[in-house]
């Protein structure tokens, strides 16, 4: 198993540090795993990507996945093409035939869920029997782990049987690299076949790991990142859609992409997506006149959707 150093985040995260006197609250400063060779081959970057939700509490309605949206925007951001969301339950044969299939197809694949000390956190175990490997405790991790909660008296003191079953978190796929991507977070990103790479559930420990693996991923040039621009029109998406059909015909071939997405009762925001900034602002005020509507901010569209 090859281990590049990253940066921990206390096990067990829901629970806080048992409380210490201020001047003796502990500072993590772990070593940050060095950024390893490109493991598509040197020049190659990722272009496509897919994302491996895992867990029954998503498919059962007890937890809403916030994950998948915030990994999307960050694909957009980065110029990925995102090309698939699945969600699977905790069973071993469904974690392992998505994470080969999409591995195959896909430069860029993650998992989110399954990574805890529970019996039915078995993503570390599926991936191992999906890419052939046999599973392999990871001194490191153990280590930062140990680090990480040696001023917590709930777990310091735990019997060897939960002793054991904490450390099924740093039981890794022998021959995975292991990313520490912080000082302060001991959870590695466990990368696979140099495409898929491993996170945990938890959203705010997510999103700070899939913003922290940026400079050890092949991400696109500046010139392959798209631009967006939105425009909101109060007409019906009936009465402007032969307007948009007819300009997305006309601006196919430059690579502009346009789609349309109602509020109810209250209009139609105009999405204008495209790698030429200019051109993709030209056209947005042509639509904004041609729509009797106005140019907005992703900001404000983001306000205004979540208001409804």
């Amino acid at each position: 198993m090859s281990t590049t150093t990253s940066n921990p985040a206390p096990p067990e995260a829901s629970k806080p540090v048992e409380a210490l006197p201020s001047q003796e609250q502990p500072q993590w400063d772990f070593p940050v795993s060095p950024v390893p060779e490109n493991p598509l081959g040197e020049g190659n970057y990722i272009k496509t990507a897919a994302a491996l939700m895992i867990g029954d509490e998503i498919l059962n309605g007890k937890t809403l996945d916030r994950n998948s949206n915030y990994f999307a925007r960050f694909c957009f951001e980065n110029g990925i093409d995102l090309k698939r969301i699945e969600v699977v339950p905790d069973e071993e044969d469904d974690i392992v035939e998505a994470a080969r299939r999409l591995v195959k197809k896909y430069d860029f694949v993650i998992t989110s869920g399954g990574i805890g000390p529970t019996h039915d956190d078995i993503t570390y175990a599926s991936l191992a029997k999906a890419f052939d490997q046999p599973l392999e405790h990871h001194a490191e991790t153990l280590r930062r782990m140990g680090e990480m909660i040696r001023h917590r008296a709930d777990l310091s003191q735990q019997t060897d049987e939960q002793r054991t079953t904490r450390e099924r978190m740093a039981l890794f796929p022998a021959r995975a690299e292991v990313l520490y991507i912080a000082p302060d977070v001991w959870v590695p990103v466990v990368r696979l076949e140099g495409r898929l790479c491993v996170f945990p559930g938890i959203p705010r420990l997510f999103q700070r790991m899939i913003d922290g693996l940026v400079p050890f991923l092949p991400l696109p040039p500046p010139s392959e990142r798209p631009c967006r621009q939105q425009v909101f029109t109060t007409l019906p998406e009936s009465s402007i859609a032969p307007f948009l059909t007819a300009l997305q015909a006309r601006t196919k071939a430059a690579g502009v992409r346009i789609g349309s997405y109602p509020l109810l009762t209250k209009g139609v925001y105009v999405s204008l997506i495209g790698r030429d900034a200019d051109a993709v602002r030209v056209l947005a005020e042509e639509v904004a006149v041609e729509l009797e509507g106005r140019l907005v901010s992703e900001e404000e569209a983001r306000r205004e959707k979540a208001a409804l």
